[in-house]
């Protein structure tokens, strides 16, 4: 199993403000604290230009320094006529919860959770066929970005493929799935669902900021 490449954490605002070099670290600086300002940076070097100016310059922006200038160039911009879906668990499985946003604007379009015992996996299906159904009731010709290839996967497969088991805790989160599964099932759609290139962009608009 390939080693995890660290990450650095700039606090702007919290409880300690700071650079860390580990999300539990930084999670204890933000505990508690309403409107904490934070975000995850791929070296050091980019965390320390960062926490040297403002949280706004950063917010919702960080960029991945790993792509090529031609491979930038090749990807492009991303496509703001969009939304953008996410989810967030607390553990695998934990508390879940997953929600949709205009792409260009980042105002929350949708939101459900959390839901007990849940995966992100889950969560980033259900967000999708949520995207689906939102853009289908609105007759709305945008495409939908997702950055998950594998929620992508069971969306054309129309099946959720989770190997978690059901529990009475997370009974209700079953429904949503089954739900979701007859949808794509019993409805058409022409809507474009793009992968979110993480590398090129930063963090997908709908991202809860918890990495």
């Amino acid at each position: 199993m390939a080693k995890k490449k660290q990450k650095f954490y700039v606090v702007w605002f919290g409880n300690l403000a700071g650079i860390f070099d580990s999300w539990e670290e930084c999670k204890r600086s933000i505990h508690g604290i309403t409107g904490a300002q934070y975000k995850s940076f791929e070296t050091f070097d980019e965390a320390k230009k960062a926490y040297n100016k403002e949280y706004e310059d950063y917010k919702g922006k960080t960029v991945k320094k790993t792509l090529s200038k031609d491979q930038l160039q090749k990807i492009g911009e991303p496509n703001l006529y969009s939304i953008a879906v996410d989810a967030a668990s607390s553990g695998n499985p934990g508390k879940m919860e997953y929600r949709g946003v205009d792409t260009q604007t980042h105002k929350q379009l949708f939101h459900q959770g959390p839901f007990q015992e849940g995966t992100n996996n889950i969560g980033e299906f259900l967000a999708l066929v949520h995207g689906l159904a939102f853009l289908k009731n609105k007759n709305s010709d945008r495409i939908i970005y997702s950055d998950s290839r594998i929620a992508m996967g069971w969306v054309r497969k129309k099946k959720c493929n989770t190997k978690l088991k059901q529990s009475a805790k997370n009974k209700t989160l079953f429904e949503l799935v089954e739900r979701a599964e007859n949808w794509l099932k019993t409805n058409k759609y022409e809507t474009k669902i793009a992968k979110w290139e993480t590398k090129a962009w930063g963090e997908i608009p709908a991202d809860f900021g918890r990495k």
